[in-house]
C-alpha cells in the first residue's frame, strides 16, 4: 500500500515533527502553511513543511529512508500547495538526495557547494517561454532591482548600464515583501526608463532574489546561511535566466550601505565569470554629499519630508509617493 502523508495540526504533533527535523541536523521553521507528516504503528517516521510555493525540512527516520515516503511526503504537500493556488515549487537540499527527488518529478536547477535547489511543476520552463519573444541579439545586460521605491539612483544605473549594451534587460523583483507592492514597484520602474529605447522590463517571477532563492535578501541577514542562498540565487541566474536571455553582463550599483547587498555583490564577482558573465559594478549617483538609496526615501517619507524626497526620485515615483501620503 502506498503511505499516505497527513496533516500535522496539534501541538504535540508539530513537537513531535520538530524533534525528527531535528534528530537529522536540520533546522525547524516555523511559519509553514503546512506540515505533513508520515506514521507508521502511531510512530512519526517522516515529516516535511511548505511555505508558499517552497518545500522544505524534509526528515525520514533512517529504517524508512530510500521507499516511498519522500514522495508521498512531496505529493501530500505540493497537493495542499495546489490548493492554495500554487502550480510549481521549490525544494533546498543536500545535492546527495537531489536523485530522490528527480525520482519523484522533481527538476534539478543547481546546485551549489552543500545546497541544491530542484523544482516540480515546470514553473522555471513555463517563465522562460513565456518571455522567449523578449530575445534579443547582440551585446546584452541585465539589471536586477528591487526598487522600493525606485529613485534617481535606480533611473542612473539603468540609464548608464544601457548606454554599454544593445539591450539591457531590467528584472524587478516579483516577492512581495518589501514595503511597496510589486504592481507599484514595476509601474514605477516602467515609468522613469520608458525614456531609454534598449530597456527590456519583465520580473523575476521567483528565479531572482526571491523567498524560494535568496530569503534572507528580505531579512537583511549576512551569515553563512545567507551566502549559500546567494551562491544558488546567482547560479540560478548564469545557467538559466542569462542564457535564454543572451546576457553577458550583469550591472550592479556599489553597495555602501546594506551589508547582505555588498556581500551578494562580492559572490557575482566571484561566481559569474565561470559562466561567461562580467559583473559591472557602477559608482552610485548622489544627492548632495549623500549617495542615493531607496532607504533614504522611506526614511524621508515616515516623516513627512517631500523635501528631500524631491531630490532622490523621478517626478513619476515623488507623484505616486505624493498619492501615498
Amino acid at each position: 500500500m502506498i503511505p499516505v502523508a497527513v496533516p500535522l495540526l496539534t501541538a504535540g504533533e508539530r513537537l513531535d515533527a520538530r524533534r525528527l527535523i531535528e534528530s537529522q541536523g536540520l533546522a525547524f521553521e516555523d511559519g509553514c502553511d503546512d506540515l505533513v507528516g508520515l506514521y507508521d504503528n502511531g510512530r512519526l517516521v517522516a515529516t516535511a513543511g511548505r511555505a508558499g510555493y517552497v518545500l522544505k525540512m524534509f526528515a525520514v527516520d533512517e529504517a524508512f529512508q530510500g521507499g516511498e515516503a519522500l514522495g508521498a511526503l512531496a505529493t501530500a504537500l505540493t497537493s495542499l500547495g495546489r490548493a492554495a493556488g500554487h502550480d510549481a515549487f521549490l525544494v533546498f537540499t543536500r545535492p546527495e538526495h537531489a536523485a530522490s527527488f528527480e525520482h519523484c518529478q522533481f527538476r534539478l536547477l543547481v546546485a551549489s557547494g552543500p545546497v541544491a535547489l530542484l523544482e516540480c511543476g515546470g514553473g522555471l520552463e513555463r517563465y522562460l517561454d513565456a518571455h522567449r519573444h523578449l530575445r534579443r541579439e547582440g551585446t546584452n545586460g541585465a539589471a536586477v532591482i528591487n526598487g522600493n521605491p525606485f529613485t534617481l539612483g535606480h533611473q542612473y544605473l539603468v540609464e548608464t548600464a544601457a548606454d554599454q549594451v544593445d539591450t539591457l534587460y531590467v528584472f524587478i523583483v516579483r516577492e512581495d515583501r518589501s514595503v511597496f507592492p510589486f504592481a507599484a514597484r514595476y509601474r514605477l520602474a516602467e515609468e522613469a526608463t520608458r525614456h531609454v529605447p534598449n530597456v527590456v522590463l519583465l520580473d523575476t517571477s521567483r528565479y531572482a532574489v526571491s523567498a524560494g532563492t535568496f530569503p534572507s535578501y528580505f531579512l537583511r541577514r549576512n551569515d553563512e546561511k545567507a551566502e549559500l542562498q546567494m551562491q544558488v540565487d546567482v547560479r540560478l541566474f548564469a545557467a538559466h535566466l542569462a542564457p535564454a536571455f543572451g546576457i553577458t553582463r550583469r550591472f550592479v550599483g556599489h553597495e555602501p550601505y546594506c551589508e547582505t547587498t555588498a556581500a551578494y555583490n562580492l559572490v557575482m564577482k566571484d561566481l559569474l565569470p565561470l559562466y561567461g558573465i562580467d559583473l559591472v559594478e557602477i559608482q552610485r549617483a548622489t544627492a548632495g554629499e549623500a549617495f542615493i538609496s531607496a532607504t533614504r526615501v522611506r526614511e524621508a517619507l515616515a516623516v513627512g519630508d517631500f523635501a528631500t524626497i524631491e531630490r532622490l526620485v523621478p517626478e513619476t515615483t515623488l507623484a505616486y509617493l505624493h498619492c501615498c501620503l
